[in-house]
């Protein structure tokens, strides 16, 4: 999915275990069975810009879910051209800005692999790009960006570098070639983590299912992999949240995936959308991240995906702020923050 930035904030344990949770001590868990935490224990972010207007919004969300408060922020670099993906000083500065204000914080950066991401290139020139990427030519933009983060104090940044790889809709695919788009990604991680000071984490975030190529045709390592993600939105392929679980490359797949390699998981992307107000999506999202292994997760807040930024889902809503801990009245009586389009 397309998206333009995000904040985050810690999650608290809801009710009932919908279909399809799996039992304890399944063969699905990371070290022999699931881990079950309260959903406050889960480090959490939402969408709700790329640029300042997130780190802006932050404080109205946290008050919205009574107060609680941030720990992980989410954005995304702009992919219109190289240039952009060295991570420009309006994207960057807020976050790492925000990064630094308190203890305990982290940054998530969605970065594309390549320029532009969004500009409907043919699979025969994301081929040659992705073949030139796997032999240097792009070397100084990531290694650039890498020492944008260590200098700004975001040296353990969670990188997403190429999401929803398995798809169609950005130039960073794999399905051209998939053995240079596997060599490309090792490629950028040896670059950046070369880079003296840091500390980056890598995060692997295929779309849910099988789209234009299995995404684990396009692993590229355990060596260069420390997250294994996914995006899970409420959309086919699928209809119900066990359609979710248990389709090809689906979630109980991408668990037994990252558990096999003993990496946890994450869902860099999730929220509504095909089906409306679905509440119960919302609760069997939050149940499955709070059984499983997951590093960090992050709903988009905008139309029609989100909660809070989009009136449109209030039901949803309702359930998402109850999940969360938040107790008594809405600081507005609805939702504290007016409709806001989806990106452009």
């Amino acid at each position: 999915m397309k998206a333009l930035g995000c904040g985050v904030l810690t999650v608290l344990a809801i009710s009932g275990p919908p279909q399809g949770r799996p039992p304890a001590g399944s063969a699905d868990g990371v070290g022999g069975g699931w881990t079950v935490r309260p959903a406050a224990a889960v480090p959490f972010g939402v969408f709700l810009a790329s640029d300042a207007r997130g780190t802006e919004r932050l404080p109205r969300f946290e008050a919205w879910l009574g107060g609680r408060r941030a720990t992980v922020g989410r954005t995304y670099l702009p992919g219109e051209n190289w240039t952009a993906l060295r991570g420009p000083d309006f994207i960057l500065g807020p976050w790492t800005r925000w990064r630094a204000a308190a203890p305990g914080r982290l940054l998530a950066v969605n970065v594309p692999m390549v320029a532009p991401n969004e500009g409907r290139l043919p699979d025969a020139e994301v081929a040659r790009l992705l073949r030139a990427g796997a032999k240097g030519a792009f070397d100084p933009v990531f290694r650039r960006l890498a020492t944008r983060l260590v200098a700004a104090g975001a040296a353990d940044t969670i990188v997403v570098l190429g999401w929803e790889m398995n798809g169609t809709t950005y130039s960073s695919r794999c399905a051209p070639d998939p053995a240079a788009w596997k060599a490309y990604w090792r490629r950028i991680v040896t670059v950046m983590r070369a880079v003296p000071g840091q500390g980056l984490r890598f995060d692997f975030a295929p779309s849910r299912g099988r789209d234009a190529i299995a995404w684990t045709v396009c692993y590229p390592g355990d060596d260069v992999v420390d997250v294994i993600g996914m995006d899970s939105y409420d959309q086919p392929p699928g209809g119900t949240f066990d359609d979710y679980l248990d389709q090809p490359y689906g979630m109980r797949h991408h668990a037994r995936f990252a558990a096999a390699r003993g990496k946890p998981i994450s869902f860099p992307e999730w929220g509504l959308f095909r089906r409306g107000d679905r509440p119960a999506y919302v609760r069997g999202m939050l149940e499955w991240i709070r059984t499983h292994d997951v590093a960090y997760h992050s709903i988009s807040d905008y139309c029609p995906h989100g909660v809070w930024q989009c009136r449109d889902n209030p039901r949803s809503a309702q359930v998402f702020r109850a999940s969360m801990g938040a107790t008594g009245p809405r600081p507005d009586g609805g939702n504290a923050a007016p409709a806001v389009p989806a990106p452009p």
